[in-house]
């Protein structure tokens, strides 16, 4: 199949002349800022512009009419969050974590014509050029350009699994083949079965299957592997599975929660807390609500209504 975007795209109000847009070299459109990661080093995130943005999304809203993303992706997909991606692995004995290294800034124009060859989407040269600047941000100021997904862009998210979505067949069919579950969110992927031993050879098979598609520029990061067993504790992206295949909030979110139930009752938490603890109710509920519930009779129904009201009061819903 054939698939015109540009032109499409330069019939639209909001970007009539997209020829001179794109001799403006688009891919500098960018400000770029460092934040923390968790553990050590910075990561960078690179924004658009706003005009950049809306033609990144109008695109985004065309492929998606031609373009699948995989059963296994978990991220990024509507209706779809961090709970589904556990529920996967709910069932299982035992568990292994691998982390792709540098995800979005790994994944580049030519791995995003592959995909789209994989799906039967065909796109002329000048339409290649023209996504490679509108969707990609050039991570370095040399003369020959380095284009990647940018953090930062609303294109990557969707970009990033419709070129993983290849990826995701071939491993979530091997898995198949092997009694083991697969599920990938983002750059987390997660692998689970109810045997012993079937899961240690898994990094090798992962390393195989991004050399055969990627030649090295994807990799994992070792630092980040993780086995686990019922034996000890299981965790999915944030998410603890129990012993009797529940997932659970887990100890220690359960006992912020409370600190942060107990500091309300006595009027001691900041309006930043609050916003902070209506969002974890939220989440509880759908991860464990029986747990909401207990806290309910402890700590009553009225300061639950109390903590709902005085959130609304400040304009929030």
């Amino acid at each position: 199949m054939k698939l015109s975007i540009l032109s499409r795209i330069s019939q639209e109000a909001f970007c009539s002349n997209l020829t001179q847009y794109l001799a403006k070299n688009p891919s500098k459109h960018y400000k770029t800022y460092k934040i923390p990661k968790r553990r050590f080093g910075f990561r960078i995130i690179a924004q658009p512009t706003p005009q950049l943005k809306l033609i990144q999304r109008k695109i985004v809203e065309m492929l998606k009419v031609h373009l699948k993303v995989h059963p296994a992706a978990k991220a990024y997909v509507k209706n779809c969050s961090i709970k589904d991606n556990a529920e996967v692995h709910a069932n299982s004995n035992y568990l292994l974590k691998l982390d792709l290294e540098n995800f979005f800034n790994s994944l580049t124009p030519d791995m995003l014509v592959k995909s789209l060859l994989y799906q039967g989407v065909m796109i002329s040269e000048d339409e290649v050029a023209g996504l490679n600047e509108l969707l990609f941000w050039n991570r370095t100021k040399k003369k020959t350009p380095n284009l990647v997904l940018s953090v930062g862009a609303p294109s990557s998210p969707f970009l990033s699994n419709i070129i993983m979505y290849e990826f995701d067949d071939i491993v979530s069919a091997r898995c198949s083949e092997l009694q083991v579950s697969y599920s990938r969110y983002a750059d987390d992927l997660t692998f689970s079965t109810l045997e012993k031993g079937i899961l240690f050879d898994i990094s090798e098979l992962i390393e195989s299957v991004l050399f055969e598609l990627y030649q090295g520029r994807l990799k994992l990061n070792y630092s980040k592997t993780t086995f686990s067993s019922k034996a000890h504790n299981r965790h999915v992206t944030g998410i603890t599975l129990t012993n009797n295949n529940k997932l659970s909030l887990g100890r220690e979110r359960k006992r912020y929660i409370r600190a942060l139930l107990h500091k309300f009752s006595n009027e001691a938490l900041s309006d930043y807390d609050i916003q902070a603890l209506k969002g974890l109710i939220g989440f509880s509920r759908s991860i464990e609500p029986m747990f909401i519930e207990k806290m309910k009779i402890r700590y009553g129904i009225e300061l639950f209504a109390k903590l709902y009201k005085q959130t609304n009061s400040n304009g929030d819903t």
